[in-house]
């Protein structure tokens, strides 16, 4: 199979991504989309772009590239367009791959109901839909996945994620994230949303984009939440008390389907930057890159833990990209992410990270906060079932 790909939204994550997709010799054909034509521009003029994008394939509309001939789209546009955009796709016939969240609005509800549209749609059209979750292709998790086709680690007892990223991390601040986003276009259009939502009394969470927490736990088990309480702390940081978000940080209890409990930390106010998951079993358990079999500790290097990539696959990211942006990004995920996408649509597979994959890591999230709102009680999260 060939595959022809258009890549919308080509900020800095953007072009990242559709360097890669360029890359894999299984896509033959790259158009580009974005609503600033010089960005656009600047990708064509790559070396890399040169055999992959022909000039027609350039894009300001992300209506009119649905209605081009590419077969599939990829997604880095701003998170509150990603599951209007996702589904509009998929009505007119293009495999999607979006970028994490699923979508980010300051309503559980609203998330909810487009987790129901996202299963509707994909049952509908038979198109493919990927969540380009990248803690699911972290070291630990691939390892962990491993070993719970083995039966390595028993019946699962207990788990735990983890994503504490401060608004004011160093490494990476949120705050100026969001400035970003807000000065752009789009950002400006949301603005006049938000405060439609904010006359709503609509309400935001870090619980409502819970996935780089709950993906890793949740693949390995291959279970899905039943029952959650959680509690939130407020803060004193103006960001979180004169916006739409109560709780600033929210921990949560889960019982899973598989008769587990899984916490799970979602904290935006704290003084550490950490996203990890430990996973325990009655036989195995894994905790920070260690493996724990009879009481005996394995620890592991991130190659170790990790699948390998095709060759072929590798190299071509290596000659078109550098190698820490192809294979380091988010722990090495980024790569893998765009191999799973083109190589499932190549072998006409499902990919691994599937819309009702995708539903099981967000919903969780959304009653959580509705829990912590009630002081921890105990809701009932809902599940869509199975891919037919």
């Amino acid at each position: 199979m060939s595959l022809s790909i258009g890549v919308v939204g080509l900020g800095s994550f953007g072009s990242l991504f559709a360097e890669l997709f360029c890359c894999h010799p299984a896509v033959s054909r790259v158009a580009l989309c974005d609503r600033e034509p010089d960005r656009i521009a600047r990708l064509a003029k790559q070396p890399l772009f040169q055999k992959k994008f022909r000039a027609q394939d350039g894009f300001t509309s992300f209506e009119a590239l649905c209605n081009s001939d590419v077969e599939a789209v990829a997604i880095f546009t701003q998170p509150w367009l990603h599951a209007p955009q996702a589904i509009y796709a998929m009505q007119r016939g293009k495999h999607v791959y979006s970028a994490v969240p699923l979508i980010s609005v300051p309503s559980g509800d609203e998330i909810l109901e487009w987790c129901e549209r996202l299963i509707t749609t994909c049952r509908q059209t038979g198109m493919s839909y990927m969540l380009g979750e990248t803690t699911y292709f972290h070291p630990g998790a691939m390892f962990c996945r491993r070993q719970a086709a083995k039966g390595a680690f028993g019946t699962f007892i207990y788990a735990e994620g983890e994503y504490l990223h401060s608004f004011d991390s160093p490494g990476c601040d949120l705050r100026a994230v969001m400035a970003y986003r807000l000065a752009s276009q789009a950002g400006k259009e949301w603005l006049q949303q938000l405060e439609r939502y904010r006359q709503q009394g609509a309400q935001d969470s870090p619980m409502h984009y819970p996935t780089h927490s709950t993906s890793g736990p949740i693949s390995v088990m291959r279970a899905y939440a039943v029952k959650v309480s959680a509690w939130g702390t407020p803060s004193s940081d103006s960001y979180f008390r004169e916006g739409l978000t109560p709780f600033s940080n929210v921990t949560a209890l889960f019982n899973m389907s598989n008769g587990a409990t899984l916490r799970i930390c979602e904290h935006r106010h704290c003084s550490v930057l950490r996203e990890t998951f430990r996973i325990y079993g009655t036989d195995g358990s894994y905790e920070n890159g260690i493996w724990y079999a009879k009481e005996r500790a394995q620890p592991l290097t991130a190659e170790e833990m990790r699948d390998p990539l095709p060759t072929e696959v590798w190299n071509t990211y290596v000659e078109g990209c550098s190698v820490s942006e192809a294979y380091l990004g988010h722990e090495g995920s980024h790569g893998y992410l765009v191999h799973e996408f083109v190589s499932a649509l190549e072998q006409g597979r499902r990919p691994s990270i599937h819309a009702w994959e995708a539903v099981r890591y967000t919903a969780p999230g959304v009653i959580a906060h509705k829990s912590a709102l009630r002081d921890g009680e105990v809701l009932s999260v809902p599940d869509w079932g199975d891919p037919p």
